[in-house]
């Protein structure tokens, strides 16, 4: 590790951690040294990785990899924040999905963690009034991802998307902190109604696969929503809710569902 990097990493543990997995991937698997030395080992900062890392898979013939190194970059520069709810993000992964197993799985491998990076650049570019570079974001985002994320949509930290086949977060959308969840969730809107009408997601949420919450509407802090359900009224805090339309079934079982991540609906924890 050069002594820069040292430096850094004396008060970034999570991007010391990622440097010797990375460093050790390189070992065992020389075939992906190109990979991770070009990705991890090349950067100082988990901040420049990102960079590097959210141009590269968002560059298409419309919007050169150098252009999108540019934007991320100031991006990280100007707004400290996102690298540090970067670093929420892939420390939430890694505690509650049982298939990582190391902090540099999902800066390498993990759509989910990488399409919410490139959002949260995306929402950069938003809150600064460059909202035709930001939808364009929001656009390769899909194309590249598979997931839709508007780039209006407030988006806590700690954020865990697991698989992150067909995720969509509306416009006026809010996601608390430390939230988890599952494939194909949809947060929308129901009808033509403009203005504010997409849900507000409480913190340490936990919402299962393929559910959808539709309408301006509250679901509260550390709630489940069960695989499959339609939300389409408030839920209250700590609550398990489950079913087309869903409806309360008890209590949300623990204190931290979205840190349990058991979506069981027949016992206790």
């Amino acid at each position: 590790m050069t002594t820069a990097r040292m430096k850094l990493a004396e008060v970034d543990p999570v991007w010391e951690q990622i440097c010797e997995e990375a460093t050790e991937i390189v070992g065992n698997e020389p075939l992906l040294g190109g990979l991770v030395h070009s990705s991890v080992l090349h950067h100082p900062t988990l901040e420049k990785a990102l960079a590097y890392r959210v141009s590269l898979k968002l560059a298409s013939g419309e919007m050169s990899e150098q252009i999108l190194r540019e934007i991320s970059d100031e991006a990280y520069s100007e707004s400290p924040e996102l690298g540090q709810r970067a670093r929420a993000d892939v420390v939430a992964i890694n505690e509650r999905d049982p298939a990582c197993h190391r902090l540099l799985q999902p800066l390498l491998f993990y759509k989910g963690f990488q399409a919410v990076q490139a959002y949260r650049i995306g929402h950069w570019l938003w809150k600064g009034g460059r909202r035709d570079m930001a939808f364009f974001l929001q656009m390769r985002i899909s194309e590249v991802f598979g997931i839709d994320i508007h780039p209006a949509a407030r988006v806590g930290r700690g954020l865990m998307i697991d698989h992150a086949h067909s995720i969509v977060i509306g416009e006026t959308a809010v996601v608390g902190d430390n939230v988890s969840m599952l494939h194909a969730v949809t947060l929308g809107g129901t009808g033509k109604e403009d203005g504010d009408r997409h849900p507000k997601i409480g913190n340490g949420v936990l919402i299962g696969a393929g559910a959808k919450v539709l309408g301006n509407i509250e679901v509260g802090d550390c709630s489940r929503i069960a695989a499959g359900s339609v939300v389409l009224h408030d839920v209250p805090a700590r609550k398990t809710v489950a079913g087309v339309p869903a409806k309360i079934i008890g209590d949300s079982g623990c204190e931290q569902p979205s840190m349990m991540m058991n979506q069981r609906l027949d016992g206790p924890e």
